[in-house]
Formats: C-alpha cells, structure tokens, sequence
C-alpha cells in the first residue's frame, strides 16, 4: 500500500503544475513528519500499536498470584506523518468554495503503516453561512479542543473521532450556531459481542444528529451541544424472529475556552449515552428479553467526563492538562452490558508538557499519570467494590512541519 501511496503522490505532483493554471484554482500543500517515543509503566488499553493511550488496564493475575499486566513497555513511533492539500476554487453561484484532503500512514488498529484519509471535505461559504460535506472531525469535538502532545488530545476524556458528515453553521463576530448529520466509516458503535459495525447506525437509517451555538465575547467563548444517536443492534433475533428495537441515546456538552496573549484556558465537560466510538467509555444494558421471541430492549449506560487544560507560551510553550470519568450506570436495571469499559467506575489523569516551537520543527516533553477504578457493575451498571491500577507515561516527540 506505502507503495501504491508513492506512486500515486509522483503521478499527481507533476500535474499540480497543471492545475495551478486553472482559473480561479489556487493550491497549498502541507504535512509534517512526526516521531513520537514512549514508555508505559503498565501494560495499557490503547489502539495503534500504543500511539493513542486510553487508560490502564485491570489486573490479571496469574497462578502465582502476579499481575500479568504490570509489565512496562517503549516503543517509537513514526505513522502519524501526515500530507495534505487545500484548495480554494472559482465562486459557486456567489459562494467561495475550498476543499481538502490530508492522509497519514497510522491504518487502523491491525494493519499499521498504510495509508488512512484523514479528512476529504468540499465547503461552501458565504456571508456567514457555511456548508460542509464530507468527513473531517466529529462536531462534538470540534469547538473546543484539548492542547496536548499525546496523540489522543485527552481522550477518552475528550471525544476524539472523525466521521462522514454534512455540517450547516453560521458565524458573526457574536454567535455561532451549527447543525449536522453524521454518519459513521473509521470508528464504528459497539453491538452484540463487544462487535463494532456500521450496520448498526445504518439499519436504523437515522444518521447521527448534532446541534450547537457558541457565544464570543472579548477572548472568551461559551457554548452548549445536544447530539442524539439511534442505532439497531440486531435485526434477527437468536431464536429466528425479525428485531427493529433500538439504543437511543442523547449525549449533552458544554465548553469554554479563555485566550488572551499567550494564555489560553479551555475546559469541556460531557455527559454521554452510549458514544463508545469516539475513543471514549460507553454502552448500553439489556433491560429485557422475550422468553419466546428473544426480542431484547435496551437502554443507554451514562458517562460524566470533563478536563480542563491551561497552556502558556509561544516559542517555549507548556501547559498542564486534568480529567476525570465518572460510570453514572443506566437509569433501569440491566442484564446484559455491551460497549467499553463497562467494568470501569472512574478514570482520573494529569499531565504536564513543555513544547520548544521554531520555524518548521516543534520538540516536545509530555509525561502524563492516569489511575482508573476497576470493579463489578450492580443491577444498574454502576461499579462497585472497585480497585485501582495506575500508568506512568513519558512521551517526547519531535516534528518537521511544512
């Protein structure tokens, strides 16, 4: 595939010369290579071969009474390497039009080291109004963003995810106010088994639904977020019978952020029902079963998780960054959970940083403390008689941005 990416990239340079001559086209490309090295204390729940740190894992103890997963690792990683490309086109019926398409080489959880988009979006804008087709981030997340040199940028106190999507907003010098629909390709929900699909969103044939308003004043931004996901586990029951029973669930947020010269504060706080794609702890309970039929009904397990991070500087730049999770359960008694971390009642984490920035190179030094409580889910998925596993991490990374 690296191949494959090559040639592609040698085919399509030489006719860039080409395409800048088009009228009313213009086109900019950028990219950095990235090496991120890392040691764990503790063996971890993460994805990408380590990159994209969650939390510790709980104990496994062997015969001998050892925990297997209090085992340190390092590694070096060098996938997020990242080209890209905007382009500015002619006026549409008198909206401006930009598109852009930027890929790394991070593949998926199984298969690293090939060639994943990142984002592929047209927009169009005019006196205020924007419209945006295309997959690029989840609009959860966007607003307000954690600053951090890990590549999880706070996760899974921070939603982190990309996904299809058509996004509507406009924006003066007080007020912002979004819409989309979105729908689901990289990262996908969780449904029976601990299996992520698609199918899930797809067969309730309702995309994910999003809606925002942000407020400026001065160097200070507020606003609030309601998102509501319907997904269909299951469309055939185990005795045979045709299923359509669905897990609704309504995900509310609030954010801020505070910037002024080089301070800035930017805090998000999210109660989630079952969001367990976006690198985030999520699910759903079985709150029934047919006897005959084996027809289920389900309802959302509750996640409470905010952060806050303070970040000052600009050539020399550090910043310390704090989360918590909190597993708030369902609202009803539950058989059967499914999702990520339904053995988990709280996660906490603190982290510091310090950033050197010159022009095309930024050198970095993050380490970064998270305990999580582990335990057994009581009638309504709330964790009880917990214990706690801690993780020390110290990453240093270092970039070539162009």
């Amino acid at each position: 595939m690296k191949k494959l990416f090559i040639i592609a990239l040698l085919m399509v340079i030489p006719s860039c010369g080409l395409w800048a001559q088009k009228k009313d086209f213009s086109y900019k490309f950028y990219g950095q290579v990235r090496n991120d090295i890392y040691f764990n204390s503790r063996q971890n729940n993460e994805s990408v071969d380590g990159a994209l740190l969650s939390y510790p894992k709980g104990k496994d103890i062997d015969p001998s009474g050892k925990d297997i997963n209090a085992v340190s690792n390092l590694n070096l990683y060098n996938m997020h390497t990242r080209l890209g490309i905007d382009v500015n086109g002619p006026d549409l019926a008198g909206w401006k039009t930009s598109a852009k398409v930027e890929l790394d080489f991070r593949g998926n959880s199984t298969n690293l080291g090939i060639v994943r988009m990142r984002h592929a979006y047209f927009q169009l804008s005019k006196n205020g109004f924007s419209f945006l087709g295309g997959q690029t981030w989840h609009p959860l997340m966007n607003t307000v963003t954690s600053e951090l040199m890990n590549l999880n940028v706070g996760a899974p106190f921070q939603l982190l995810l990309r996904t299809p999507q058509l996004h509507f907003q406009y924006q003066d010098k007080l007020l912002k106010v979004r819409a989309a629909m979105v729908w689901q390709a990289q990262v996908a929900s969780m449904g029976p088994g601990n299996t992520r699909s698609r199918e899930y969103l797809r067969n309730s044939k309702i995309p994910e639904l999003f809606a925002s308003i942000d407020l400026h004043q001065g160097n200070s931004t507020i606003g609030v977020a309601a998102h509501f996901m319907s997904i269909m586990p299951a469309t055939k029951t185990e005795q045979g019978y045709k299923t359509t029973e669905r897990v609704n669930g309504l995900t509310l947020e609030a954010h801020g952020r505070y910037q002024k010269d080089l301070l800035t504060i930017s805090a998000k706080s999210v109660l989630n029902q079952n969001f367990n794609h976006a690198n985030t702890l999520g699910g759903y309970g079985v709150t029934s079963t047919d006897p005959k039929t084996g027809i289920k009904k389900y309802t959302p397990l509750r996640m409470s998780h905010s952060w806050l991070n303070i970040m000052y500087g600009s050539k020399w730049r550090g910043g310390i960054f704090a989360g918590y999770l909190k597993n708030l359960g369902a609202s009803k008694n539950v058989t059967e959970l499914v999702g990520v971390g339904t053995n988990v009642d709280q996660i906490a984490a603190v982290s510091a940083e310090l950033t050197y920035n010159l022009p095309g190179w930024k050198f970095g030094l993050e380490y970064n403390f998270t305990t999580a409580w582990y335990g057994t889910p009581d009638a309504k998925g709330r964790v009880k008689d917990t214990y706690d596993v801690s993780n020390h991490r110290l990453l240093f990374a270092a970039l070539f941005i162009f």
